[in-house]
């Protein structure tokens, strides 16, 4: 009787272990997702704030280790840079090898280049840093969503995807922030080092989660990569940024007219080598369709400016108005709060209005750029950022409808098959034009820096924007009328 009952026992404790791990498992089941989301989310939301944080450490960066305009025109370049010409790249090579697999070599490599950009002694190094940052940056990124598209069923992945709008939007405004705080701060007679160094912690918390939580790689597609047209579209993007910079820091010498001359060489060589190669990174197709092509032209300039214009902003409030990292990031969060609200606003917007919602955010964006300029002129030496930040909020408003609905918008007459393609392209040259716009904008600014009025640096830039906005206002009825139903 005895030895029955404790055979019993055994079978119910036996049973309840079952029960119990069962329950565990279904509860991993379901949770598992939700955590997959945290990881991808962590890793675009650290990949946002490093996009940013130059914004406000530029200066500070220039005045301990030196490099003068052109380190400051390089910092707002090169990670961009290195991000919009690999990108595309990165998305194939996690076809190929496995999206787990180059997530989690890219969020490792991403932590080892902050620490390099933290212990950085002069210009070249870090500028070096900043590029391989940009390039693991360019391995990191295009995983997540792959990631998510085999976690989540249809029915769930729109519910995920709407995740990253929030998330980013609060990472566009912590990582200047935070920037400015670690600077200011000065941790350990550190400086600006810290605000790489807090990578190290994020990035090793990824790795660990996406070790632990990442599914495994299955059905990987031998997918061929197009080698040459990367390193022409390298050639061209490097030739042209570095006659550029070089060029207007350092006079027009032979040098950056040779950059120039290689940098145009490597873009026609590029455009030659879409329409040859059998996997091209833009497919030619795609320039047959008059919306991509306006869109990506569009965007192309746009995102150049207003990327620009938010580095800019920024030096002029540290370099001109006296304030501090901190007070800087502060003073630009009017365009940060403008940016997420115009982006939670307009984004089920997006179907209904779709190409005239693309001409209100440009609208409203040139408005903020008048405004500016009205009032920098009106004020003279008396500007404040007070005065500013209702225009510079206008100014983040339009920003945040146009962020939301160009390359949505871009894609409308697309068929399915072209789509992704398409995507991949646009978010590429959205990098590219970011390291554009901030080497241009802040050349303008720095070129007309020497003017007897003070203001006349930010004026000038300012005009520049204006611009190449009211430019691409006009172009925009070449859009498609609608975005796809499925953009929001």
């Amino acid at each position: 009787m005895a030895a029955h009952m404790l055979s019993l026992r055994k079978e119910v404790r036996h049973d309840t272990d079952i029960d119990r791990r069962r329950a565990h498992h279904e509860l991993a089941a379901r949770q598992a997702p939700l955590a997959i989301l945290a990881v991808v989310l962590i890793a675009d939301a650290i990949d946002l704030m490093d996009s940013t944080i130059m914004n406000i450490a530029a200066p500070t960066i220039q005045r301990e280790i030196g490099g003068g305009e052109g380190l400051i025109k390089w910092l707002g370049a090169s990670y961009a840079l290195a991000l919009g010409i690999l990108l595309v790249v990165g998305g194939r090579l996690g076809d190929r090898f496995g999206r787990r697999r180059l997530f989690l070599i890219g969020i490792a490599g991403f932590g080892v280049a902050s620490v390099l950009c933290a212990v950085a002694i002069d210009p070249a190094f870090l500028i070096a840093a900043r590029l391989l940052q940009g390039a693991f940056g360019a391995l990191l990124i295009p995983q997540g969503i792959g990631i998510l598209i085999a976690t989540f069923s249809r029915e769930q992945f729109p519910t995920a995807a709407s995740m990253f709008g929030p998330v980013l939007g609060g990472a566009s405004i912590v990582g200047p922030i935070l920037a400015g705080f670690l600077v200011g701060a000065n941790i350990g007679g550190l400086t600006w080092r810290p605000m790489f160094l807090i990578n190290i912690v994020l990035c090793a918390a990824g790795l660990i989660a996406g070790w632990k939580l990442l599914p495994p790689d299955r059905d990987l597609q031998k997918v061929s990569i197009d080698g040459l047209g990367s390193a022409l579209l390298a050639v061209g993007m490097l030739g042209v940024l570095f006659g550029l910079i070089q060029g207007s820091t350092n006079g027009w010498t032979a040098v950056p007219v040779i950059c120039l001359g290689l940098g145009v060489a490597g873009f026609i060589g590029f455009a030659l080598r879409q329409r040859l190669a059998t996997n091209p990174l833009i497919v030619p197709a795609l320039f047959h369709n008059r919306g991509f092509t306006s869109g990506l032209l569009i965007g192309l300039g746009y995102f150049a400016v207003v990327n620009g214009f938010a580095y800019v902003v920024s030096l002029y409030f540290q370099m001109h108005l006296g304030l501090s990292p901190v007070g800087a990031a502060l003073a630009m969060m009017p365009m940060m709060v403008g940016i997420i609200i115009a982006s939670f606003v307009a984004r089920p917007l997006i179907p209904k209005l779709g190409r005239n919602l693309v001409v209100a955010g440009l609208a409203t964006t040139l408005a903020g750029i008048v405004a500016l300029i009205a009032i920098s002129i009106a004020a003279g030496d008396a500007t404040n950022q007070w005065m500013l930040a209702p225009a510079i909020l206008v100014l983040g408003l339009g920003m945040g409808a146009s962020f939301s609905s160009i390359y949505d918008v871009a894609v409308g007459d697309l068929t399915t098959d072209l789509a992704g393609s398409a995507s991949g392209s646009l978010s590429a040259v959205q990098q590219l034009a970011s390291a554009i716009g901030s080497a241009v904008v802040t050349t303008i600014y720095f070129q007309t820096s020497a003017a007897a009025d003070a203001n006349r640096p930010f004026i000038a830039s300012l005009v520049v924007v204006g611009a190449i906005t009211a430019v691409c206002l006009i172009a925009a009825p070449l859009l498609p009328k609608r975005a796809p139903q499925d953009a929001h």
